[in-house]
């Protein structure tokens, strides 16, 4: 068991073709496309105005605000993949088991709220699609973007559920590491 997530390995190279095949590094790229499918969506064709209007409003029912959540989620959660995939590949360099039990936990609380914000923007966008007027948008510009930023917060709900799921797995790895190396020391304790 010490070579648990890099643990006997640590302050070897950086293996980029296992980084790349890990079930968590996969989970965290496609989560990081998402958020980009979602603010690129709103962002680009998020905002519409009627023929006799000069000013842009939120396609989603005039609402300001579900525009600024959607773009305002999907770039933090954005922000938040590059710096958890950082993490990942800096984590087999930590050797402390109590360091490595720290970065799984932060992993696993910031995966959780991110599906719960996920979960808010899907329930927001949709239902400020669904009580949409069509004389607000006669032409119905920009709808596939506004579904597509809908759908992918749906999928984002479950990469980021996932992400907290294997990092709980992770934790038990860890945890049972910690308590290995408790009963088995590896070297024997000094005499008085």
């Amino acid at each position: 068991m010490e070579q648990a997530y890099g643990a006997g390995k640590a302050g070897g190279a950086f293996d980029p073709q296992t980084f790349l095949r890990q079930p968590h590094t996969i989970l965290r790229m496609v989560s990081w496309l998402f958020s980009i499918v979602v603010f690129g969506s709103i962002v680009n064709e998020g905002y519409i105005n009627k023929p006799n209007e000069m000013e842009e409003y939120c396609i989603y029912n005039r609402n300001q605000n579900a525009c600024n959540y959607g773009i305002t989620v999907g770039v933090l959660a954005f922000l938040s993949c590059l710096l958890y995939l950082a993490l990942d590949v800096y984590f087999p360099q930590i050797s402390s088991v109590k360091d490595r039990k720290k970065a799984v936990l932060s992993d696993i609380g910031v995966s959780g709220f991110w599906a719960f914000l996920w979960f808010v923007s899907f329930c927001f966008l949709a239902d400020q699609w669904r009580v949409s007027k069509r004389e607000d948008n006669p032409m119905n510009e920009g709808a596939d973007a506004a579904r597509a930023a809908i759908a992918f917060s749906f999928f984002s709900i479950f990469t980021w559920a996932s992400l907290a799921f294997l990092g709980f797995r992770r934790l038990g790895e860890i945890t049972f590491q910690e308590e290995y190396n408790t009963l088995f020391p590896t070297s024997p304790p000094v005499l008085p």
